[in-house]
């Protein structure tokens, strides 16, 4: 198979492309993805392959957007809604909870909303308390909600052109500071099943799960706890929701450990709807509790130290990896 590489960026383009060359009915929308090409350049030139009424520029207003798309949706069409960030999103939750997600259930199955919110999720650095917060399980907790999380531009473009196609609404995050990262995918096309995670690195001691860019943290965890000669297991959740309970609950009864590392606060995060499912399920597998790595529980301040102390990182998710081996 022949393989090339791509920027996630380019990743994420080219799978909305594929989909609106396929599907007449697919249509892009949202702030800048027209005229300017997008504020990170996702959507660089596709104003001029597919048109103004295909690419449309909207006013910063997203609960406005927003209620366009659903209603885009629920008469035949396709959306993808791009929010300039998901704490933008925030002004569209009644569109996205009371409608998109709820309108199959509330016409007993006769309408339809496949429609896709996407755009960047977590912290990008000194953007301070508004502009740095991570909404996967705030979505995934809305039944009706698929929720899709990804950084690798292989995951993210297959996932992408899945999520176009489903019949359901999806909300779909990126990560700000990795739209110019490098990756492999294949010339020809293809799709990745929403609900499966992936084993990014085999290991036999501990199980790192993650997702997103904080994948680089679990990633470089497991790096430097091989330097130590433990073996580290690094899943990528890649869907929150449905999410794959299997792969997870396989990978610790071969390692008896977890550790999750989610950017989320800690409180009712996607770490802990993994924790309650381990336990509930892996019970006698475990060798020590189950432990999360999460950003702190506070709002996200502005200073480059506060930055730092604040999120996940591969030291204290090597600390958590070595306490559960009672290495410490």
């Amino acid at each position: 198979m022949a393989m090339r590489e791509v920027r996630l960026r380019e990743a994420l383009r080219e799978a909305m492309s594929e989909e609106m060359r396929r599907d007449e009915r697919v249509f892009l929308m949202g702030e800048e993805v027209a005229e300017y090409n997008g504020a990170y350049k996702v959507s660089q030139g596709m104003l001029d392959e597919f048109g103004s009424k295909r690419v449309i520029d909207t006013p910063i207003a997203e609960l406005g957007f927003a209620s366009v798309g659903v209603g885009a949706a629920m008469a035949g069409l396709r959306p993808i809604v791009e929010f300039m960030t998901w704490n933008f999103a925030i002004l569209a939750f009644d569109q996205i909870v009371n409608h998109a997600a709820k309108i199959l259930h509330m016409s007993a199955g006769t309408i339809k909303c496949p429609i896709v919110f996407r755009g960047p999720t977590g912290a990008a650095g000194q953007l301070a308390q508004q502009h740095s917060q991570t909404f996967e399980s705030w979505m995934a907790q809305v039944p009706g909600l698929k929720v899709i999380s990804t950084v690798d531009p292989y995951d993210t473009k297959g996932l992408m052109k899945s999520a176009i196609r489903d019949d359901n609404p999806i909300c779909f995050m990126e990560a700000e500071h990795c739209y110019s990262d490098v990756g492999l995918i294949p010339d020809e096309e293809y799709l990745i099943p929403i609900g499966l995670a992936a084993v990014k690195r085999e290991g036999t001691d501990v199980t790192i799960v993650s997702f997103n860019k904080m994948m680089k943290v679990a990633m470089g965890a497991a790096e430097e706890l091989a330097k130590e000669g433990i073996s580290a297991e690094v899943i990528d959740l890649r869907t929150i929701r449905p999410m794959d309970h299997k792969t997870i609950l396989d990978s610790v009864k071969k390692t008896n450990r977890i550790v999750v590392v989610d950017e989320s606060w800690p409180f009712a995060s996607v770490a802990s709807e993994i924790s309650y499912v381990v336990q509930k399920h892996a019970f006698d597998y475990l060798d020590a509790p189950v432990t999360r790595v999460n950003s702190r529980d506070t709002s996200l301040g502005y200073a480059p130290t506060y930055v730092e102390e604040f999120m996940p990182s591969i030291e204290r998710t090597v600390k958590a990896c070595k306490a559960v081996l009672y290495k410490l």
